[in-house]
């Protein structure tokens, strides 16, 4: 699973596409914190915790940014590192 971003010490991840993989998401890591994001709508889809607020509203504000380029990613399976929130 690639890395595509880390910042604030959160690690942004996404999976290849496997069947019934959907909808699209990505893997936060934070801490001992895991969850799973959609990236259409920022709804948390899974999580062994629940987020922190404050990781939880960077990680959406990082995604609105970059939304495109997730979807893009998740279409193509062609990953690559996104700029960090700042």
């Amino acid at each position: 699973m690639p890395a595509l971003s880390r910042f604030y010490g959160i690690v942004i991840k996404m999976y290849y596409i496997q069947k019934e993989h959907n909808p699209p998401h990505i893997h936060v890591i934070y801490g001992e914190e895991t969850f799973s994001i959609a990236i259409k709508d920022g709804a948390i889809l899974d999580g062994e915790m629940h987020p922190s607020p404050r990781a939880l509203a960077m990680v959406r504000e990082w995604m609105d940014i970059h939304k495109q380029e997730l979807l893009q990613m998740w279409e193509t399976q062609e990953f690559q590192e996104i700029e960090p929130l700042r």
